[in-house]
């Protein structure tokens, strides 16, 4: 009962934020109530602490299979998001500078339901840090990457209980073609013989920085000229964005404006790792090996 109580005053103070809840998605899993979302990013939150203390002494696992088995299938799932999102608004016949949230009828509730699944999709990718906990890649649960997965589930919360179609389309279809090109990057990175193909990995930070860009100007646009959605909702989004651009930014200067020597490549410590597995001056090492095979 005091569970309940609570979790009344918390609905209640949520929709006095945030005005009346879309109907349409009323009774969808996770929806109704802030709490799961809530304490699932409490516990993604305390996994990682608790996770990092319970590795500090032991050695890292390889969960090579789980790997390839989980970035296949976050890629198949975005694949599929990318597809549907694609279908859906121009079946609606959306328009892309901006789409009001009811003008489209069943094609808005298409829309609707594939992004329920992007903001499920949210809390399956938890998994990435929890990935690197077990595998004590510490370098990379960077306040970047935990400021990303944990707002972004939040955020999706109240984008499908307020603004579950029209505008809020754009954001997720870029994503999902950057994350099908990402995860299964990611997938190809866990197998060796692989690893010599996958130079691109900076044109993939690059893409992603152009998402959020291209996010921000479709959202502004909006916001220029009207069509009846939120106001305040295109607001949140572009700084929410900005923020993105910000930390995104910072990252690609630390990680591919300075060059490193060859004694430090060298002496590159086993913890300076790129997401899912190798270090992120292996090509350049491993070039360099092949440079000197080729002139003897």
């Amino acid at each position: 009962e005091t569970l309940k109580a609570f979790d009344r005053e918390v609905n209640a103070f949520v929709d006095y934020m945030f005005g009346p809840r879309d109907t349409r998605v009323r009774g969808w899993l996770l929806l109704d109530s802030y709490l799961p979302t809530f304490f699932l990013t409490g516990a993604y939150l305390l996994c990682i602490w608790l996770g990092n203390k319970f590795m500090k002494n032991r050695p890292p696992f390889s969960l090579r299979p789980h790997l390839i088995v989980y970035n296949l299938g976050i890629t198949l799932l975005s694949f599929y998001m990318l597809i549907e999102l694609i279908l859906a608004t121009w079946e609606g016949g959306y328009n892309l500078q901006c789409q009001n949230l009811h003008s489209a009828g069943e094609a808005d509730i298409r829309v609707a339901k594939v992004l329920w699944w992007y903001y499920f999709s949210k809390v399956i990718e938890f998994m990435d840090t929890i990935f690197f906990v077990l595998r004590k890649k510490s370098s990379q649960i960077t306040f970047l990457h935990v400021y990303h997965h944990a707002t972004m589930f939040n955020i999706w919360w109240c984008v499908l209980n307020w603004i579950p179609c029209g505008q809020s389309f754009f954001g997720p279809t870029l994503n999902s073609f950057i994350h099908v090109l990402m995860y299964s990057y990611y997938g190809l990175s866990v197998i060796p013989s692989m690893r010599k193909y996958l130079w691109w990995k900076k044109y993939l930070t690059q893409a992603q920085l152009i998402q959020f860009l291209l996010t921000i100007v479709h959202t502004l646009s909006a916001a220029v000229k009207p069509c009846g959605f939120p106001f305040g909702c295109l607001m949140f989004q572009s700084s929410y964005m900005a923020t993105l651009v910000i930390l995104f930014i910072n990252f690609y200067i630390k990680t591919y404006r300075k060059a490193p020597s060859r004694t430090a490549v060298k002496e590159t410590p086993a913890t300076t790792e790129i997401k899912n597995g190798f270090h992120k001056d292996y090509f350049a090492a491993a070039n360099g090996l092949q440079n000197n095979k080729k002139a003897q």
